[in-house]
């Protein structure tokens, strides 16, 4: 089956709005009818399996263009909107991509070239007025893949992860069902849809026949706080940083009455206890749902019942429904309860792979299971906990971002003879970027960090720029000669 299919099972002849807002609304029947012109149009023009690329913050364009790509039988590559062009250049020219589906806003920010088709809001608009529709083959095999989901890499190249259209199928079954998710529900959306977290929102509250709220304002706290009150919101769902910026930024959050909201869910990195225990304390009526979840598992892996979080607040719960957890030792043993090992994952929604990376596939999917790089420990109840992160990746408010991406760009500086790139608890981003570095020779710190600072805002998105940068004279390793960090 189709995910497409899927997702609309139930809701496709709704007239109820899917999408609320201030700004645009849409029904079920209209999302499902504009979607399949936009799918029938590829499908007639481009054919089958080829991968198409989606630049847009969260709106009805993105939703229209997602869908009608998955549904044509063609491969959706959702990216931020605010890629660096070098990182766009590395995606087209792997992908192989010719089609694009670009915001206006975004096209003159951004090179494609000239052998690249780009379809923005008008064009898709005079699709959607003037396409007829196709025939879809009903006998689909639900194990093609549905869309490709970059990720920073450890080598610091982006990383394709391949999910299938029964990926996305078992993985947003497993959600609605543990978070008991209906069509009373209304969602607000704050995560962008390009990341996994933003997509298992709409793919569950597609399915359940339920509503989204689109915000693409988080810094202006005023307009969260109002549209969780004027749309009557059942839902909240935020990455550490979204929690941490209400909790300490907001003047009136803990203050005011949701009278509507039921629930809200956290993943996307850890978030202090001291935070949720703030949270709860301002909430006692609200369900507060820890989850732990991989791109590479299309969304969720675990959830910790939030009755439990007084009492299991720094665990990530227990594996979700048809998926299995499991801790290895270094021996390649099933752990002992509270030892230390990798966590592993088993379970229909675990990736087909990264896209043209044999290697890096075979290294982490094994006999079935994802290694998912994380330390974790298992207590005696069963409850899982992290301890550590095995990869280098950092989590900047929720946002991947490899170390190595920002060290090319500081190392390119003359002066710069080493740079190590790590993180550091922040009480807003989770994690912060700081930079180690080490000179050339003796000169004055304040200007080459004035510089370093340029290079990284002319390279890198906002969020990869260092908060911290720190001078050291020499390049700190271990006796095995590695890079400390």
């Amino acid at each position: 089956m189709n995910i497409f299919d899927y997702l609309f099972d139930s809701t496709k002849d709704l007239e109820k709005d899917f999408l609320l807002g201030s700004k645009e609304t849409m029904s079920f029947k209209k999302l499902y009818n504009d979607s399949l012109k936009i799918a029938s149009y590829l499908k007639k023009t481009i054919g089958e399996n080829k991968n198409i690329l989606l630049i847009s913050p969260n709106s009805v364009f993105f939703l229209t263009a997602y869908l009608g790509v998955i549904k044509s039988g063609n491969i959706c590559i959702p990216l931020n909107f605010v890629i660096e062009q070098s990182n766009l250049d590395y995606i087209l020219n792997t992908t192989e991509s010719t089609t694009v589906f670009i915001a206006k806003g975004l096209k003159r920010k951004l090179n494609f070239g000239n052998n690249i088709r780009l379809i923005d809001e008008d064009e898709s608009l005079g699709i959607i007025d003037n396409q007829q529709l196709v025939e879809f083959n009903s006998d689909f095999n639900k194990n093609r893949v549905a869309e490709i989901i970059f990720t920073s890499g450890s080598t610091g190249e982006p990383k394709g992860v391949m999910l299938s259209h029964q990926n996305i199928i078992a993985n947003t079954t497993s959600i609605t069902d543990y978070l008991k998710l209906s069509s009373n529900d209304i969602m607000a959306v704050v995560i962008p849809f390009y990341y996994c977290y933003g997509l298992s929102l709409l793919h569950t509250h597609l399915k359940v026949g339920g509503s989204i709220v689109l915000n693409n304002s988080f810094m202006f706290l005023g307009t969260v706080i109002n549209d969780l009150k004027n749309y009557k919101c059942t839902g909240f769902a935020g990455v550490p940083s979204h929690f941490q910026i209400l909790l300490k930024k907001s003047q009136s959050f803990k203050t005011t009455e949701f009278p509507h909201l039921k629930y809200v869910t956290q993943a996307g990195g850890k978030l202090h206890t001291v935070f949720i225990k703030e949270f709860i304390d301002a909430f006692p009526t609200k369900k507060f749902y820890v989850m732990y979840g991989q791109t590479e598992a299309t969304a969720r892996l675990s959830y910790l019942p939030p009755n439990l979080v007084k009492t299991k607040t720094s665990s990530i719960g227990k594996a979700i429904p048809d998926v299995e957890l499991k801790v290895i030792n270094d021996k390649g043993k099933e752990a002992e309860i509270n030892e230390e090992g990798e966590l592993l994952a088993r379970g229909e929604n675990i990736m087909l792979g990264y896209y043209k990376d044999k290697i890096e596939t075979r290294n982490t999917v094994k006999n079935g299971w994802l290694y998912t790089g994380d330390i974790a420990k298992i207590d005696e109840e069963g409850f899982i906990y992290l301890v550590a992160r095995k990869k280098e990746i950092i989590k900047v408010g929720g946002k991947r971002v490899s170390p190595k991406e920002i060290e090319a760009v500081i190392l390119s500086i003359e002066d710069v003879v080493d740079c190590t790139i790590t993180g550091f608890d922040d009480d807003l981003l989770g994690e912060a970027i700081q930079a180690t570095i080490v000179l050339r020779s003796k000169m004055d710190e304040d200007k080459i960090k004035e510089k370093i600072l340029q290079e990284c805002s002319k390279n890198l998105s906002l969020y990869k720029i260092p908060q911290k940068v720190i001078f050291k004279t020499s390049i700190e390793m271990s006796s095995t000669g590695k890079k400390l960090k």
